[in-house]
């Protein structure tokens, strides 16, 4: 049992997520610095004051916090822009980049709409499943 626990513990899903974590955690402590230390002073200079999270209303004496709501919103979508463009934008050009670089389809086969089988472009049913093949 424990060789089993062992084995679940060592595979590679396990250790790639533990590894995004720490990483994700240490890019959010980064953003966040961001945010805090450059970004939002820079809206404080339009908007007056650089955190909202004192900002308050009150009906009927319940206390309405929008400030801090306005200053995690704008935090979020910091964030989440750091993402998109720190490391969205940079994964789906290379992959994209090496999409472009892969061999070209085979003019000689096609794939069988049924069975998804690569199978002769001159073959009128698939050989692997039977299916009439629509004609080239």
């Amino acid at each position: 049992m424990l060789k089993e626990f062992r084995n679940f513990l060592m595979r590679g899903s396990i250790v790639d997520l533990a590894v995004a974590v720490v990483i994700g955690t240490a890019f959010g402590a980064v953003v966040q610095s961001l945010t805090n230390g450059i970004i939002m002073p820079i809206i404080g200079i339009f908007g007056g004051q650089p955190d909202f999270s004192a900002n308050t209303f009150t009906i009927n004496g319940s206390i309405f916090l929008w400030g801090a709501f306005v200053t995690q919103v704008l935090s979020f979508v910091i964030i989440a822009a750091a993402i998109f463009f720190f490391v969205v934008k940079p994964i789906n050009m290379l992959t994209e980049r090496s999409k472009r670089g892969g061999p070209p389809a085979d003019p000689a086969v096609r794939v069988c709409p049924e069975c998804l089988s690569t199978v002769p472009i001159e073959a009128h049913r698939c050989m692997f499943c039977t299916q009439p093949l629509p004609p080239v």
